[in-house]
């Protein structure tokens, strides 16, 4: 059973991105295949990601000439097992490259080791306790946990990490809505969840 106000942002949210008329859409997830997903992959959707695919998957269209995507949206229902498995990988995989190739450190893993390898193992030890995020789009995230709801979406490339909207609902506007303005100063959100919040 997930949260009713869960559910209301996720139902909000399929209906804002159906609004704009850029996707089709399959039949939503259904209970059975939530289980096998989250079996599967060893996580537990968020109230209104959940919500959000139940209402409906889109479905991935032909690239445009340039896009760096060929299908930006995890095919959750009968999809490549590795392409997902290397999305849901993705926000640790870059956190490494950076420690690899870029310098990167976390403060809260103590001191770098100097042999490179080990801080690879070290680094991999520690992004194992982090928070396990769930792509929504792309390289836009949400954070996995039942129960919970309205976290602000997140762009991560590596360890470049920026707000892509303050919950889902106003991730829809932000990422799939041409009539969109710049962002008022109100726009103010606030990341919830440890270690990847640092990032930001």
């Amino acid at each position: 059973m997930i949260s009713s106000r869960g559910a209301h942002l996720g139902a909000e949210a399929a209906r804002r991105l159906v609004e704009t008329g850029l996707y089709e859409f399959q039949p939503g997830l259904t209970d059975t295949e939530f289980e096998r997903i989250e079996q599967e992959y060893g996580f537990e959707f968020a109230d209104d990601h959940r919500a959000f695919l139940a209402a409906g998957l889109p479905i991935n269209v032909p690239p445009e000439e340039g896009q760096t995507w060929s299908r930006p949206w995890p095919e959750w229902r009968g999809g490549d097992l590795d392409s997902l498995r290397r999305q849901l990988d993705r926000p640790v995989e870059g956190v490494l490259f950076d420690v690899e190739h870029n310098g990167f450190w976390h403060e809260s893993w103590g001191d770098r080791p100097v042999d490179g390898m080990a801080a690879l193992a070290t680094a991999r030890y520690q992004l194992a306790e982090a928070p396990v995020l769930v792509p929504v789009y792309a390289h836009r995230y949400l954070p996995a946990g039942r129960g919970s709801f309205g976290h602000p979406v997140l762009s991560m490339w590596q360890t470049d990490v920026i707000y892509y909207g303050l919950d889902l609902v106003d991730y829809m506007h932000q990422e799939f809505d041409e009539a969109r303005g710049e962002v008022d100063e109100s726009w103010d959100p606030r990341a919830t969840v440890p270690f990847w919040r640092d990032l930001l």
